[in-house]
């Protein structure tokens, strides 16, 4: 059974969501402390997370924040009440999947977790990548060059996964927008350049003259690793 950790602290919405997914036959864990949710999401395995922003002890951002740098890789769908462009655009960086607004519709709720949930089980089964002095491990969340671990950011790894599953395939700016950031994000396509700049700083031999990243001008990028 697919297993759903609701970080929640507002009683009236957590018990709503319980009570839908439980109907939809999801199995349900329910909490409302920033804290507690992430000790409990990094020592019991959940296949989805859904998590609110504003949460006494630690808020959405640094739950989310800590569960991805200790490399839970857990789809993590946040729900805000907040609509500012540059707040969602944080969740984002810091390694959400998607976002929904509140007030919303269980219909939309419905669809955005079973979305996210075919996008995880799509994801490579290969454990491990090699290409030139780079090594990446999926399974680990973890990028080493000539044998040294580099640091990413969710964002960075969420994009070069996607180039490994494509490799050899042009990728436009929207598809990756799409799949790094989730389909309704409002970040720029400069964004994904600046991204993918920083990319290009840990995994190319040149970056200046990238042999793996590669810009087609007026198309987007192919990865030829």
């Amino acid at each position: 059974m697919t297993r759903i950790l609701v970080v929640e602290d507002e009683p009236g919405i957590a018990l709503g969501l319980e009570d839908d997914l439980k109907m939809e036959g999801y199995e349900v864990e329910v909490l409302g402390d920033g804290a507690e949710a992430a000790r409990l999401a990094r020592q019991t395995a959940f296949d989805l997370i859904l998590l609110d922003v504003m949460l006494p002890g630690k808020d959405g951002f640094e739950v989310c924040r800590e569960l991805r740098r200790a490399g839970l890789r857990t789809p993590i769908l946040m729900l805000t009440a907040r609509t500012q462009e540059a707040e969602k655009v944080l969740g984002f960086e810091l390694g959400a999947d998607d976002y929904v607004t509140k007030p919303f519709g269980t219909r939309e709720l419905r669809a955005r977790i079973k979305a996210l949930l075919r996008r995880a089980s799509a994801e490579p089964a290969v454990e491990t990548y090699r290409f030139g002095e780079v090594e990446v491990d999926f399974e680990r969340g973890e990028l080493r060059r000539n044998g040294q671990a580099l640091d990413l950011t969710p964002i960075e790894f969420k994009l070069l996964a996607l180039f490994v599953r494509a490799r050899g395939r042009v990728m436009s700016r929207d598809r990756l927008l799409a799949g790094a950031w989730g389909p309704d994000t409002y970040a720029s396509d400069r964004i994904v350049d600046n991204h993918i700049a920083n990319l290009r700083r840990k995994i190319e031999p040149d970056p200046a003259n990238p042999i793996y990243l590669r810009n087609l001008r007026g198309l987007g990028y192919r990865f030829d690793g």
